[in-house]
């Protein structure tokens, strides 16, 4: 009987342990496997035991409620609701504790954290818990440097910022190159105050010096006793240092802008009432609860005014930014700098790029833009669309004079500086309105209002430089003496023929089949806090020839606080595509509010556009070119690297990668050579690739939908696309290295891809038989005489036989290529690495270059626009250059590196943090053509679908975006070798799985083993019970026989 069972038992023994691999392979995988860094001096903060070593085991959050109640109710409420230990209440002196609270700090063990976190978002009146984040910033004396969140590459203490101001003799980089200009040259201010550009004594003369209006400064303090102010109210401190003092001066520099009395630098306003926060330490540091306490003081003491020293490209920390919101909601006006972060285009700073906030930007005295006032546009609502004008107005910001500690006065540069220009130029506005009308008339959008329409327009910047203009005082008195509440678009007019003003519209005309062309405005209503969309906008042309236009619209319902949104989304009609001429018109919108206090109607007001357009006929196919903005991702949320890892101060990529941020330098050269340049900002699926010569593919970051890759190799063989891409490095180990400790989020920051997201880009190149590597090239080269510069460039390894390709001895500087490296300077020759690549396929013509530094404004050490330039006439045109298509070049053979050898995705990320393709749905978005809006595209008659990459661990993110687990990133997936004939990207199995690239691609380890091994189980039982069923059948019938012959 054993005999017979065992067997049996032996078949199911087999099956369970199959089951189990099966069911718990890849998490035995995951946990055997841990990350190991090396020491490093690049941008890691330092080895990594050792940042571990000094993580705090208790940290502090912020825990925020839906109400306001005294401290000790909050408290009180927790410490009945929350069973768990580890966690303690952080009882905080400053002055704000007399006064109700939206918030609490708690202490958390990190033992516990993930637990009483969820514990503490469970509960009703709890809005959410984050971390509480520190702020670091430059406060500079004589002599300091430029610095901001990084030096060296290592970040510092902090949150993520801009340096704020500058002393004289500071270097500014240029727009195009590391090369300076010194600007040591005598002031103009020695002899004139910054006042008296403005006309302030013409207000002083009448009376309005700023009496009664509550100014609240958000800096390093200020001295009690300090002779150069009359007028100092109340001092508060809401740091852990015991002092109100200003002891590194610009707190005091700022007051002395706003409100000095003192004849060598006097300021605008100077009966101003001065409350001073002193909200940064001496080591300059601060946090996220100081500032909400902070915050919620000044909204209680009823402050007229703040000014705000502080920015950063970091737009996502809630805590800090929906106080904000709060504040102006509750009619205190805020000034804030938007950044020194110039010449470089798309580095406004957060919170001077809110449309709720003044922005300030700064001219010198030749009004012309100072080159380290930041540039628009404001890169946040870019997935969205496009971005809107800023900053609002420009002031003087170079080189003024102030107040200074010791009682004397000093000079300093820098938008933080034309911020308190333009705050003492509000204060006095401010004293303008009678005081029992003030909160009645004067309010975030009513100023801003009489700014930007006051404001002069500099006849050499463009509206992403200037805003509206530099202020102008006394047009901005004249418009506050008579206003009345009403609601207005900023900018009220788009003019076309207005250049450089309305660049980059007026660069480019309007033209029947190209991609809508979006104009982001904001709304300010100065009727109230709150207001609606009475009903859509409508476009009123002013004669026939202004129905060849048509516009949607998208906007904000609902006006919150003070403001909103007004995009327009404009194509011309395709009878047009001959029409040569301008359009005009006025788009308006109906706004209301409810009453104000006293009275019984509704508040209206009607909104009004004007559109000035110029229009030509439709370009040739050659000629359009169509530029990839879906598929780019930037800093924030995620941890995007710059892509030149020679740049050690600014290793983030959170310039937007716009044509009009910064690449507006390669779109200005693409109009000048005769291209018209459009942006697609949804799927490849939504555009007609019979209408563009070439699809520009830049510096991307995103994964791509099956669908794309389909349609894009449809595209370029069959109907003759055009594909031009640049890529930029991407290497596993150099990535992991790159990662640093945030004391901000308390979490590892770890980059999510690399320059570029080479193993998607391959994904997408694979039907075409070409491929990038791994490798970080660096190095100058020269092509007919055009000398270039590779930076951070990555290589090809897979290319056609028949097609072009060049190749440079570069050094690679990839962490993979370490040991390499150390015998290439041992003597052995460097090796050419091929970077250029030129193909025709079918109909279509492809390049691919592995370096997009060289386009881009922010960090570029040489261009390579004569390249484009070459590549576009060869993919749109089929011109050939010469030297680009020499014999020489040309391949005998295929280039060709196995799949298993191919960069490979990293499985420790959750990428769809980031993604706009992984877990969404494929859908044409409103930046799209009207008739695709919605759809999934072009001739695509299939249901939507959700990219999925390689499947991931649960993480814990650890209250931050760029959190990352403890797994190997050395993990390889096992890749089958395709047929070499036609390539199907990086897919394992691609017999079972075709083009399917959105389906799982998993570590065979994960699963692909024990999977084999129960499935073989499972057979090999049900062979053995079937051969057992037959025996027993056999033996049942010959028993039957037996029993008849008897």
């Amino acid at each position: 009987m054993v005999a017979s069972r065992s067997p049996f038992a032996n078949y199911f023994l087999l099956v369970l342990v199959s089951f189990c691999l099966l069911r718990f392979g890849d998490r035995i995988n995951y946990e055997t496997l841990t990350l190991t860094l090396p020491r490093t001096n690049t941008t890691a903060v330092s080895d990594v035991n050792d940042v571990v070593d000094r993580e705090p085991a208790r940290r502090n959050y912020i825990v925020r409620f839906v109400e306001y109640k005294d401290a000790e109710d909050h408290r009180a409420y927790l410490q009945g609701k929350i069973g768990l230990d580890g966690w303690e209440w952080i009882e905080r002196r400053n002055p704000a504790a007399k006064f109700p609270t939206d918030f609490g700090v708690v202490a958390i063990d990190d033992s516990v954290r993930t637990a009483l976190i969820e514990e503490f978002e469970r509960l009703e009146l709890v809005k959410d818990v984050s971390a509480d984040l520190s702020y670091s910033r430059s406060v500079l004396a004589e002599g300091d440097d430029r610095v901001g969140a990084f030096a060296d590459g290592k970040k510092r203490p902090g949150k993520i910022f801009s340096s704020m101001s500058y002393s004289e003799g500071e270097c500014y980089a240029t727009a195009i190159s590391n090369s300076t200009i010194s600007w040591n040259r005598q002031l103009l201010m020695q002899r004139y105050q910054v006042t008296s550009f403005f006309g302030a004594r013409g207000l002083w003369e009448k009376g309005y010096t700023g009496a009664k209006v509550k100014m609240a400064i958000f800096d390093t303090g200020i001295r009690a006793n300090h002779p150069h102010f009359r007028n100092i109210k109340e001092r508060t401190n809401w740091t852990n240092e015991d002092t109100l003092n200003d002891n590194l001066g610009h707190g005091t520099f700022v007051a002395g802008v706003i409100a000095g009395q003192y004849d060598e630098c006097l300021g605008f306003a100077p009966d101003t009432e001065i409350y001073a926060f002193r909200v940064f330490t001496d080591a300059q540091v601060s946090y996220t609860s100081w500032f909400l306490d902070a915050f919620n003081y000044a909204i209680a003491t009823n402050m007229d005014v703040l000014n705000l020293s502080i920015g950063g490209p970091d737009y996502l920390d809630l805590p800090f930014v929906e106080k904000v919101w709060e504040l102006t909601a509750n009619n205190i006006i805020m000034v804030s700098a938007i950044g020194n972060d110039g010449p470089l285009y798309g580095t406004l700073n957060n919170p001077a790029d809110q449309s709720d906030v003044i922005g300030v930007g700064g001219i010198d005295y030749g009004d012309h833009i100072a080159s380290f006032s930041s540039r628009g546009m404001s890169t946040w609502e870019i997935p969205h669309g496009y971005g809107r004008v800023k900053p609002d107005v420009v002031a003087y910001g170079r080189e003024i004079m102030g107040s200074s500690i010791s009682a004397n006065c000093k000079s300093l540069s820098g938008t933080s500086v034309a911020s308190p220009v333009v705050a003492g130029v509000v204060c006095l506005l401010v004293s303008v309105i009678p005081e029992h009308d003030r909160k009645n008339i004067l309010n975030p959008a009513s100023m801003k209002q009489a700014l930007v329409e006051g404001a002069a327009k500099l006849p050499d910047a463009n509206m992403y430089e200037q805003g509206a203009g530099r202020v102008h005082l006394l047009e901005s008195y004249e418009i506050l003496k008579s206003y009345q509440p009403r609601a207005s678009i900023f900018p009220s007019i788009l003019d076309y023929m207005d250049c450089p003003y309305s660049w980059p519209f007026c660069r480019q005309p309007l033209y029947a089949g190209a991609m809508p062309v979006i104009f982001n405005a904001t709304i300010l209503n100065g009727m109230g806090v709150l207001g609606y969309v009475e009903s859509p906008p409508t476009w009123h042309p002013s004669d026939e020839e202004g129905n060849l236009l048509s516009i949607r619209f998208t906007y904000s319902e609902v006006i919150w606080p003070w403001t909103g949104y007004l995009a327009l989304h404009m194509q011309i009609k395709e009878e047009a595509a001959l029409f040569s001429g301008e359009i005009e018109g006025n788009v308006t919108v109906k706004i209301y509010s409810p009453p104000a206090q006293g009275e019984k109607n509704v508040r209206r007001s009607t909104c009004v556009l004007q559109l000035k357009l110029k229009v030509v006929p439709t370009p040739p196919r050659s000629k359009r070119v169509l530029w990839d903005q879906f598929h780019s991702i930037k800093y924030p949320p995620g941890y995007i690297p710059r892509d030149s890892l020679d740049v050690r101060n600014d290793i983030l990529d959170w310039h937007g990668d716009h044509l009009h941020t910064n690449f507006h330098i390669m779109f200005n050269m693409l109009r000048d050579a005769g291209y018209y340049v459009e942006t697609l900002g949804s799927p490849l699926t939504c555009f007609d690739a019979h209408q563009y010569g070439t699809l520009l593919l830049v510096d991307l970051e995103d994964e791509y939908f099956k669908e794309e890759i389909q349609k894009l190799r449809d595209d370029v063989i069959n109907t003759g696309l055009g594909l031009a891409v640049f890529a930029e490095w991407y290497n596993v180990d150099t990535m992991v290295k790159m990662r640093f400790f945030d004391d901000n989020t308390r979490s590892w920051w770890t980059p999510v891809t690399g320059g570029a997201n080479i193993p998607a880009l391959n994904d997408l190149l694979a039907p075409f038989g070409i491929a990038f590597g791994d490798k970080i090239l660096n190095g100058d080269f020269s092509i007919d005489g055009e000398h270039s510069r590779y930076a951070s460039g990555t290589d090809i390894v897979r290319f056609p036989a028949g097609g072009y390709v060049h190749a440079f001895p570069f050094m690679d500087s990839s962490e993979s290529a370490a040991t390499q490296n150390v015998l290439l300077t041992s003597g052995m020759a460097k090796a050419d690495s091929p970077i250029l690549g030129l193909l025709e396929l079918g109909e279509g013509r492809i390049a691919v270059y592995g370096d997009s530094n060289c386009l881009d404004s922010s960090h570029m050490v040489t261009h390579c626009y004569w390249l484009l330039r070459k590549i576009l006439d060869f993919t749109s045109g089929n011109i050939k250059d010469p030297v680009l298509f020499s014999t020489s070049v040309r391949r005998a053979a295929a280039l060709y590196q196995d799949d298993n050898q191919l960069p490979s995705r990293r499985t420790d990320v959750d990428f769809s943090t980031y993604s706009a393709v992984v877990g969404k749905e494929l859908i044409c978005r409103s930046d799209s053509r009207f008739e695709v809006w919605g759809t999934k595209g072009y001739s695509l008659h299939v249901r939507g679908r959700n990219r999925r990459l390689p499947g991931y661990p649960a993480i814990d993110l650890g209250r931050g975006l760029n959190s990352t687990v403890e797994t190997s990133y050395l993990k390889q997936p096992q890749w089958t070798q395709n047929n070499k004939g036609e390539h199907s990207g990086n897919n394992i199995f691609g017999l079972l799985y075709r083009d399917e690239l959105d389906m799982p691609v998993l570590v065979a380890s994960h699963w692909l083993v024990p999977a084999l091994v129960a499935i073989s189980g499972l057979l090999l039982f049900l062979s053995f019970w079937r051969i057992r069923q037959k025996r027993r059948r056999r033996r049942k019938g010959s028993s039957s026989g037996r029993l008849g012959n008897l």
